[in-house]
């Protein structure tokens, strides 16, 4: 491997709890809804596109109003973690730094704009990753984001790091070696490559 790419929820932080609290914040404040979202409502929608999430949670609104409603709670969200930050796992920020040394380290998520900057900042990784992309950017699906994050980074033999199916089926799809990080959100069965603690990839770049 050249470089190595990295999903966020469920692989190096955990914010499900902060983005229930935000997004139950701006549902009281701007609709007549009952604000009831919780961590496990919320939890598996964690990996999806916007698109996805507001289909899923909205149903009864028009798909305008579903989208107006989703931005509106990923406002909320952007700005209610900059003081109330998800979890980085443990090992993530010292493991990280350490592999910056040896390969050029990026991200690609499914989130809105501005959320990977709110992480990086947070977590103080941000000087150890050299490029980004995400959905709010692209509005593509997941394999599409990372070929585009591919070739504009040259990158030749990239892996994948994430938590979830999905991510699963994406790389697949990009044609990406997929590394399952078993400790987070999702389940992938057939994953041949997993780790259970974010350290271990130390050990898979040795290889």
């Amino acid at each position: 491997m050249d470089s190595i790419i990295f999903d966020v929820d469920g692989t190096l932080w955990d914010s499900v709890d902060p983005v229930a609290e935000s997004w139950n914040l701006a549902l009281a404040e701007n609709t007549d809804m009952t604000p009831d979202l919780t961590r496990d409502s919320l939890s598996w929608l964690f990996g999806k596109t916007m698109t996805e999430i507001a289909d899923a949670l909205f149903p009864h609104l028009s798909l305008d109003e579903r989208m107006r409603l989703l931005t509106l709670c990923f406002d909320y969200e952007n700005r209610y973690l900059e003081t109330h930050p998800g979890k980085m796992y443990d090992g993530v920020v010292d493991t990280i730094r350490k592999l910056s040394h040896r390969y050029p380290l990026f991200i690609v998520s499914n989130c809105q704009c501005g959320y990977i900057e709110v992480m990086m900042k947070a977590s103080g990784i941000e000087p150890y990753i050299k490029d980004h992309l995400c959905f709010g950017e692209t509005q593509l699906s997941k394999d599409q984001t990372l070929l585009q994050l591919i070739e504009r980074n040259d990158l030749k033999s990239p892996v994948y790091v994430g938590d979830t199916q999905g991510d699963a089926d994406s790389c697949a799809k990009a044609g990406v070696p997929f590394i399952f990080a078993e400790y987070g959100l999702g389940d992938v069965p057939d994953a041949k490559v997993r780790i259970a603690h974010f350290e271990e990839l130390l050990k898979i770049a040795d290889k």
